[in-house]
């Protein structure tokens, strides 16, 4: 679907409203209202069989009879006629349909069969739908305004899709009262049509629009999100609030890699992969917005505080280090420049503090001083309430600065405090392309997005060239799942899907993942034998139908160092085993070479029903989801995106050496990484991945995977 088609909701050539009413509280009125009151400049054409007139509008009894030009059509009417009127519309040939009814897929099954034939219908015509459920569209800049929603933003360079039409109604209010312009707002409602990834696509191609703002609650089709946001992001700012962020996924939990990967884990691996910025509350969604519209991208992270007051800066300070930036130390020709223009008792160090006396030209003065320190990269600018100048005066100064030459180059927050006595100065400094916050806690978030974003772009000549794994056996691979899959084949359904150790093993090594030396022992008889054979000391292992983590129901052993104690243990793990399983499900022990190491790690795969494999790397352990030293991204994977994914964790610090422990094989657990994303690529079969603990040796001398588990879709097939 390209831009010019979904255009149709934006700038039509004509608007007929299906449902059209002359009572001013019913939906139908409101959208004719809108379309008149803010000044849309095509034909308007109401459609109701029961009215002549509307608002002074000529009404039409069916949009059979409406004239050309017409190609945008807004139903309003109740949902047992929706499918009649959609049907009488593709009929019309009208190109474009709103649906704002409610009565549909969020009622139930029966409302989700009638969405159904909306689809349907809408596909046959080849007609381009919006909802149902949902409140419209505006175009600031047409103008354009299809809601009934009371109010329209003026134009601007800030877009907004919403999954919610509650929210996008607030929206359109606080823009109203903040001064904020919109270049196009979107309720999407149910997506029974147009979905956010080709609204999103189509807009960041609209030539108006400078940033992108949305509020998600899910996608339609993961890959096309994936492919839809990347595209938009290269060229337009993407921010993202997306809502239900502490559910979890509806998949199989059974390994700690699955418990940990909820739905909102997916969706910040898909948002950083693509490079869209996620915002935690709806201020954020805004206030990042804003500066990303109309200000320039930092160069770094070090930031310089202009204000006068103490407590507002060391508030704006917080905030920055919070946030990941840093103070910048100014150089010494600054610092003499300010100490000539400042009072005595001010500071001229970063937070530059001028004092309450100071007026708006000392900022003015000042500010400038410091967009031209080369160790600069963005400025703040706080104001205190205080009764001996207007706000509005030093807004009309910031919004000067910021036009000339330094002020286009570095990005300029203003922190001009309080409400009642701002109003004027905020609007005067949105006018000028400059962020307001009422306090300064908020601009800590805020550089850190826009510093975000240009990482991301920076980082797209590396991240976008694929990195080649390890040459492997996957031949070997291939025939390890089919093995697998013949197995969970034949098996009577109780089967949970989980490869055997054996099949996990080749598996592993078909995709150079060493493991250490194991043989399954049935009796205490054939155990000593295996040990002597790999060497003490070794350690004994459980092994058992669908026990997944031994160590739940007590089936490990670490560092058996002789034969009398082997006998001892392996009876022990048998007697403790058989509280919890079936004798008949007792295989018999593992017995396995032990391991030492410098550190145990766990990585995983998961395989998301949305976004596809989810790569899990972080601290390892009986207790990881516990401690939640964990990071997530998805597969493929570069071999930077896979260095910072480790570097992510606490894990991935201490693999350099921690309190004089030598270093250990961080390039080993980077091909690790790869590899588990290579292998969840070649094969779709396998929904889980584990490997809890992957032992990491010196540096040098590579990893194992200790305890391992594959866990394939019974069908082999996804």
């Amino acid at each position: 679907m390209t831009t010019a088609e979904l255009s149709v909701f934006f700038r039509p050539r004509g608007v007929a409203v299906i449902g059209a009413s002359r009572e001013p509280q019913k939906l139908g009125h409101g959208v004719v209202r809108n379309l008149l009151e803010y000044r849309y400049s095509g034909p308007i054409y109401p459609v109701n069989p029961r009215a002549d007139e509307i608002l002074g509008l000529k009404v039409f009894p069916s949009i059979a009879d409406v004239p050309d030009p017409v190609d945008l059509a807004v139903i309003v009417v109740p949902a047992r006629l929706v499918a009649s009127e959609l049907d009488a519309c593709g009929q019309r040939g009208i190109k474009g349909v709103i649906v704002v009814s409610a009565g549909f897929r969020e009622i139930g099954p029966e409302g989700e069969e009638k969405e159904a034939v909306l689809k349907q219908i809408a596909e046959q015509y080849n007609m381009h739908l919006i909802g149902p459920n949902c409140i419209g569209t505006i175009d600031g800049h047409t103008p354009l305004n299809t809601t009934f929603v009371v109010g329209m933003p003026r134009p601007g360079e800030i877009a907004f899709l919403s999954q919610s039409g509650a929210v996008a109604a607030a929206v359109i209010d606080w823009a109203r009262g903040s001064g904020v312009g919109f270049s196009r707002i979107v309720s999407l409602g149910n997506q029974a049509g147009v979905t956010e990834s080709q609204m999103l696509e189509a807009i960041g191609q609209d030539g108006v629009t400078r940033v992108i703002a949305a509020y998600m609650e899910g996608v339609s089709d993961g890959s096309e999100f994936l492919k839809a946001a990347t595209r938009t992001a290269l060229q337009t700012p993407v921010v993202v609030l997306k809502a239900g962020r502490g559910q979890s996924g509806a998949r199989a939990i059974a390994s700690h890699t699955g418990a940990l990967a909820g739905d909102h884990v997916a969706y910040e691996a898909a948002f950083r992969r693509t490079g869209v910025l996620q915002a935690h509350t709806t201020e954020e969604l805004f206030d990042w917005a804003r500066a990303l519209a109309w200000q320039p991208l930092p160069h770094g992270r070090r930031v310089a505080v202009l204000t006068n007051a103490g407590g507002a800066a060391i508030l704006a300070v917080d905030a920055i280090e919070e946030a990941g930036l840093e103070l910048s130390p100014l150089t010494e020709d600054t610092k003499t420049f300010l100490r000539q223009r400042v009072f005595a008792a001010a500071s001229v160090n970063n937070p530059v503090d001028i004092l309450a006396g100071s007026g708006p030209a000392t900022y003015a003065l000042c500010l400038d001083a410091l967009l031209g320190d080369e160790t600069v990269d963005a400025v703040v600018v706080i104001q205190a309430p205080q009764d001996w100048f207007a706000p509005i005066s030093l807004a009309e100064v910031v919004g000067e600065v910021s036009t000339s030459q330094l002020g286009r180059q570095k990005p300029i927050l203003a922190v001009i405090m309080g409400l009642a006595s701002t109003s004027d100065a905020t609007q005067v400094l949105h006018r000028r392309r400059v962020p307001n916050f009422a306090f300064p806690e908020r601009v800590g978030s805020t550089l850190a997005a826009m510093w975000q974003r240009k990482q991301w772009l920076d980082a797209l000549p590396i991240e976008s060239q694929p990195v080649e794994t390890p040459a492997c056996d996957r031949e070997m691979g291939k025939m390890t799942i089919e093995a697998g899959l013949e197995v969970l084949r034949q098996r009577d359904g109780k089967e949970r899907g989980w490869m055997s150790p054996e099949q996990v093993d080749t598996l592993l090594a078909a995709y150079c993942i060493q493991t250490p030396s194991s043989g399954l022992a049935p009796s205490v008889e054939h155990a000593i034998p295996l040990a002597e054979t790999m060497g003490y000391p070794v350690a004994l292992k459980l092994a058992a139908e669908g026990v997944v983590h031994k160590t739940d129901v007590g089936g490990v052993a670490l560092n058996i160092t002789t034969s009398g104690q082997l006998k001892r243990t392996f009876k022990s793990l048998r007697k403790q085993a058989s509280r919890y399983i079936a004798e008949d499900d007792i295989k018999g022990i593992y017995v396995q070479d032990m391991i030492r190491g410098e550190a145990e790690l766990i990585v995983g795969i998961v395989r998301d029903p949305q976004f596809g494999p989810l790569v899990m790397v972080g601290t390892g352990g009986t207790q990881v989801e516990m401690k939640r030293d964990v990071a997530f991204e998805l597969a493929p994977l570069t071999r930077k995106q896979a260095e910072n994914m480790l570097d992510r964790t606490r894990s991935g610090h201490l693999l350099a050496g921690f309190r004089g422990s030598p270093p250990a094989d961080r390039p080993a657990v980077i091909d690790t990484i790869l590899q588990l994303a290579q292998i969840a690529l070649d094969f779709p079969q396998i929904t889980e991945i584990e490997i809890n603990p992957l032992i990491v040796m010196k540096e040098g001398e590579g990893v194992r995977a200790v305890d391992s588990r594959v866990r394939l879709d019974k069908n082999g097939s996804l």
